[in-house]
């Protein structure tokens, strides 16, 4: 018998509506359950993560779960939280994103055990591809009034929101497309559910209604709550836009950073919708981080869950390592072993200089490299004072006036970290 699914997300914090009788239908067998994604990028970000995240626990309650890639509504738009239509995009690009984004499931859902309940990925393109125009508005547009589909929240906010140009007849189909994603799954896959965001509610029970009529048959839907920080700003994003999934996009360290500076109210929510740990797991750290909260332990517990999941234990240690350079824990030698990417997004904004290589040859005197090679100090004479103040470290080690930079001293082949005090960085990148 699978374990019980709705209970699973209650105590996660993970349901914001849910159809009548779907607790039972699901503890009663085996089931399969369906959430969209967008293609248009060639990443998911931790916006996803809430929809994958219910999939990921409906598969370990041993059910069956279907990652539907949206190749036909991705070239539509949907309007649910939307002001504007989106760019469409040809197939080629559509593919590769799919391929894409089947990698980055991969990591949270099982699709090659060979399971019963094994995951499997759709593309809706393929089989709206074929349906023409005349088709569709005859075998699925007849069963859905206009009236049903302008009461829906995501319609009648986009037509009566002021400032906007309205709503296009492409995106008012949108919905239609959805549910007929729904039918199509419900007849060829035995799909019997349908997850996504609360704003999805909408859309999904459009689905439900056309299986009802077309297909002679009962689907479900579910919602989970959309993801706020507790400060009113936006989940999933950080100053420099999303926080991305592959690791191209978002460096693990960047990515790791995101959630170990999550507030101490939003990771005791986060640490229930995003990990995996069970709920005597979770209970047992949240009452350990109220006892010492500025141990930060859900923080970093959290940090260290959802960045395996995503990368790996390895670059998960790496992070670790790179945090702890900027808090003084670390050594040269842990300075030297960063690749340049995690070495610059640590020291994102420090200053920098070049110089030639041919300056390290015969040694560059450290006078030289903090004031009149790079300008890190004003003078010679504030160099020469720093350093008998024992305030001047290179790549985090205390150095004296004698001391001369080599090429042994550079980090990844080309940058060497000078340091005044605790806080006041320099790069020197070696050309």
């Amino acid at each position: 018998m699978p374990k019980n699914f709705i209970e699973e997300l209650t105590w996660r914090g993970m349901i914001h509506d849910v159809m009548p009788d779907t607790e039972t239908h699901l503890n009663e067998a085996m089931r399969a359950a369906y959430v969209g994604f967008d293609p248009t990028a060639d990443s998911l970000h931790i916006g996803n993560l809430v929809p994958i995240m219910l999939l990921a626990f409906f598969q370990r309650c041993g059910h069956k779960p279907v990652a539907l890639v949206g190749g036909a509504t991705g070239m539509i738009g949907d309007p649910s939280g939307k002001s504007s239509e989106r760019n469409l995009l040809d197939e080629k690009t559509l593919r590769h994103n799919q391929e894409c984004v089947r990698q980055q499931l991969s990591q949270f859902l099982d699709f090659s055990s060979g399971a019963e309940n094994e995951a499997v990925m759709v593309n809706n393109y393929d089989w709206m591809k074929e349906f023409s125009f005349l088709d569709f508005i005859r075998d699925v547009g007849k069963h859905i009034t206009v009236n049903y589909m302008m009461a829906k929240d995501s319609v009648k906010n986009r037509i009566s929101g002021e400032g906007n140009d309205g709503m296009s007849f492409t995106e008012f189909t949108y919905q239609l497309v959805q549910g007929y994603d729904f039918l199509h799954l419900f007849k060829n896959h035995d799909c019997t559910l349908q997850m996504g965001g609360s704003d999805q509610w909408g859309n999904i029970t459009t689905g439900t209604e056309l299986i009802r009529r077309i297909g002679n048959g009962k689907g479900y839907a579910l919602t989970c709550p959309l993801i706020t920080k507790s400060d009113g700003s936006k989940f999933g994003k950080s100053e420099g836009g999303n926080v991305w999934l592959d690791a191209n996009r978002t460096s693990p360290y960047k990515f790791y950073q995101y959630w170990l500076n999550t507030s101490d109210e939003d990771a005791e929510k986060y640490i229930k919708i995003f990990t995996f740990l069970d709920k005597t797991t979770v209970e047992g750290l949240v009452a350990e981080h109220k006892e010492a909260p500025h141990m930060r332990l859900l923080q970093k517990r959290l940090a260290q869950e959802v960045t395996i999941t995503v990368h790996s234990e390895e670059e998960y240690e790496n992070a670790v390592k790179a945090s702890e350079i900027l808090f003084g824990k670390s050594t040269s030698e842990d300075l030297k072993n960063l690749n340049e990417k995690t070495f610059l997004d640590v020291f994102e904004g420090v200053p920098q200089a070049e110089i030639s290589s041919t300056e390290l040859n015969n040694g560059l005197d450290i006078i030289g490299a903090l004031a009149e090679k790079t300008g890190f100090l004003k003078s010679n004479g504030e160099a020469r004072r720093a350093l008998k103040e024992n305030s001047i470290s290179v790549n985090k080690e205390k150095v004296g006036e004698d001391f001369q930079i080599t090429s042994t001293d550079l980090i990844n082949g080309q940058f060497v970290l000078l340091q005044r005090g605790k806080k006041n960085y320099f790069i020197i990148k070696v050309v």
